[in-house]
């Protein structure tokens, strides 16, 4: 597995970096064709005591990704590496024919003694609204004035469907589709 640690505002230690590269290449054993890994470290706060990272898996058209946060990255990586085999494990039926043959049988890698769910939620609500003509940043206005973590509109530069939606980072990201 080919991986890439990348950094910011932070500074990891070799021994990190061997520690993380060991551990993600266990994830081999799930893909059949070469499967790369980007590792995105940071470090926010006051004095940089908020440790983030960040790990997305891709192999063909399979990518899984996953994001922790705490006071240590050592403790992020015994958090995150469950968590991304729980997501592969959990849609081993949407993928099977894209990971080796086996790989998804006991035991496994981070997750030993823990059942893995195989129940999807269900649409319990549906809302229909209006959608707006507008520009991001009077859209990012609106969302804020409304309460909510993300706002539909249609742009007024592109004419297409917009999603402006706020960060775990206090700032707004925007989704936009190519079509």
């Amino acid at each position: 597995m080919r991986i890439e640690i990348a950094t910011k505002n932070y500074k990891p230690t070799d021994h990190l970096k061997q520690i993380i590269e060991k551990k993600i290449s266990k994830f081999d054993k799930y893909f059949s064709q070469e499967a790369s890994a980007k590792v995105m470290l940071s470090a926010s706060g006051q004095q940089n005591n908020r440790h983030t990272m960040e790990i997305t898996l891709k192999s063909g058209s399979i990518s899984v990704r996953s994001e922790v946060t705490s006071d240590n990255m050592y403790d992020n990586i015994d958090i995150i590496l469950p968590k991304i085999e729980r997501q592969i494990v959990k849609h081993r039926k949407k993928f099977e024919s894209r990971f080796r043959k086996e790989s998804l049988k006991e035991p496994y890698i981070y997750e030993s003694n823990k059942e893995v769910e195989s129940v999807r939620g269900k649409v319990v609500k549906k809302k229909i609204f209006d959608i707006a003509i507008s520009s991001v940043e009077n859209a990012i206005d609106e969302m804020e004035l409304l309460d909510h973590n993300f706002y539909v509109f249609i742009n007024d530069e592109t004419a297409k469907v917009n999603v402006v939606y706020k960060r775990n980072d206090g700032d707004f990201g925007l989704i936009a589709p190519e079509y």
